[in-house]
């Protein structure tokens, strides 16, 4: 067996691995859902246009999953992080998916996603050390 040497991989790289593991899951997938993956990243500004929060995402087959949803500390409690996420409830629903999921941490914002209808799916304890990291579900009707 020839050698196999592992390194890190440059973005190029990393999108190459990517984009295979699409094609190979493509496969599996229904016809009608396979080129249904998509980034979409949404932020707001503030009155100096220097971005003030924002949510990152996917639309993957049938659900879109949130990476990131990030307000900056000038701007919580004023219902920016609620527009982003209702906004991508929208996109959501307009390309028919099921569902929408996400994680977060307890020091971040478990109580914000059950506020929005979102349900615990799995937390794990101690991950980081002293904190959880939820996972949460929000089924679209």
């Amino acid at each position: 067996m020839s050698q196999i040497n592992i390194h890190r991989s440059s973005s190029e790289e990393a999108q190459t691995v990517r984009t295979n593991l699409i094609k190979f899951n493509a496969q599996f997938i229904a016809e009608d859902l396979q080129q249904n993956y998509k980034e979409i990243n949404l932020h707001i500004k503030d009155e100096n246009d220097e971005i003030a929060g924002g949510i990152n995402s996917v639309f993957c087959w049938n659900w879109i999953e949130v990476d990131i949803l990030w307000v900056d500390d000038r701007f919580r409690g004023r219902g920016y992080g609620s527009r982003m996420l209702q906004e991508i409830e929208r996109i959501a629903r307009e390309k028919q998916c099921t569902f929408i999921k996400l994680n977060t941490f307890s020091f971040q914002a478990p109580v914000f996603y059950r506020k929005h209808g979102f349900q615990e799916i799995t937390r794990i304890d101690d991950a980081p050390r002293g904190h959880q990291h939820y996972y949460f579900i929000k089924y679209l009707e």
